[in-house]
């Protein structure tokens, strides 16, 4: 297992010795972060996806990255395991250390082993059923499951999987998007608070050292909508439960030239005032991820998203979120050598300040 977590110290000697502009780098939590990410989410669950995996998160580490983000359903197991290979080997290498790198995950989905060969609920019978980590009633119709239990489980599976002994990030994955149908808000908010608990446990464990929500609507959607949840009240939630040091630090939600509402959507209250997320985030000390910055690639089909500053259409989307004030980083989902080459153009160039920011989006809005 590989001892240790990202440092303030392994940060900062990681950003000097990148090659990387500086300015490509956000100072966050006493942390230095790239301002891109690499994330693991698509591929299938065979051993081509796994090398091609392993070798795009050493080759984006190489190249300036230090953000790593996967989660335990991601590949059924397999993305996490991916990312354990990779940065084991690099540090066998002696090419990176442990205290240089960021890893997140995610746990509250179920999920199955694809390197066990039984069906999914033959699987989860087997594994949680059986072993009394899931109870009758536990598992939501959107197969998503946040007892304490449960995600202590998923926890230990994921730093098996990832080889290590402590991760940065654990993030509750999608949990008002997986709960909401099936319980109340009231009942959801009861049921959070236990999740801030083992989490604030697990911290103590030296298990994790910071936790976060990846979500997809609840902080996009406008305050009448039932998956609608307050960023202030939940910060408030973790503060109750840790005090001022208390982890939750971190968000993850969608964003890019087309899902624009953590811009431009004033759907939170902060001090009274409607603002958007991205400002809540900012004023509440609270960090920022975003998934899908290429939809997928239909963002990057020629005239989908405008031109500016003669970029091709990726470091074009990639430059759009990671200049937006309160974005600490984009995650971009890749595997061939050809496309974190081209992905990784970005590294090459500094963020647009905010005053180039605000300007871009003036012209693009009117």
């Amino acid at each position: 297992m590989i001892s240790g977590f990202a440092t303030l110290s392994g940060t900062k000697r990681f950003a000097q010795n990148s090659g990387i502009n500086q300015a490509n780098f956000n100072k966050f939590q006493s942390l230095f972060l790239s301002n891109v990410g690499i994330g693991t989410y698509l591929g299938d669950a065979d051993v081509r996806t796994d090398q091609l995996v392993t070798s795009a998160v050493k080759q984006s580490i190489l190249s300036g990255i230090n953000v790593v983000d996967t989660a335990i359903n991601y590949r059924a197991q397999k993305a996490e395991r991916s990312v354990g290979k990779a940065l084991l080997e690099l540090i066998e290498e002696k090419k990176t250390s442990r205290d240089e790198i960021f890893i997140s995950s995610k746990n509250g989905y179920v999920t199955n082993d694809a390197d066990v060969k039984l069906g999914f609920w033959e699987y989860v019978k087997e594994e949680y059923s059986q072993k009394g980590v899931i109870k009758e009633g536990d598992v939501t119709s959107g197969y998503h499951c946040m007892t304490p239990t449960y995600l202590s489980d998923q926890l230990d599976r994921s730093l098996k999987n990832l080889e290590l002994e402590c991760l940065d990030l654990m993030y509750l994955h999608n949990a008002v998007e997986g709960q909401i149908k099936d319980i109340s808000k009231e009942q959801f908010l009861e049921n959070l608070k236990s999740v801030f608990e083992i989490y604030e446990q697990k911290r103590d464990e030296g298990k994790i050292k910071f936790y976060g929500m990846a979500t997809w609507e609840c902080f996009r959607v406008s305050s009448n909508n039932p998956q609608y949840l307050s960023l202030e009240d939940t910060v408030t939630m973790a503060r109750k439960i840790g005090g001022e040091n208390h982890g939750f630090r971190f968000i993850q939600l969608p964003y890019n030239m087309h899902y624009d509402q953590a811009l431009l959507a004033k759907n939170q209250v902060l001090e009274n005032q409607n603002v958007s997320v991205l400002e809540s985030a900012a004023k509440l000390g609270i960090g920022v991820f975003t998934s899908v910055p290429f939809m997928q690639g239909r963002l990057l089909a020629p005239g989908v998203i405008p031109d500016f500053n003669n970029l091709k259409p990726s470091i074009r989307a990639l430059q759009f979120i990671r200049s937006s004030p309160g974005v600490l980083a984009p995650l971009v989902g890749q595997k061939s050598p050809e496309h974190v080459s081209e992905n990784l153009e970005i590294m090459k160039i500094p963020s647009m300040n905010e005053d180039e920011f605000l300007a871009l989006v003036k012209q693009l809005t009117s």
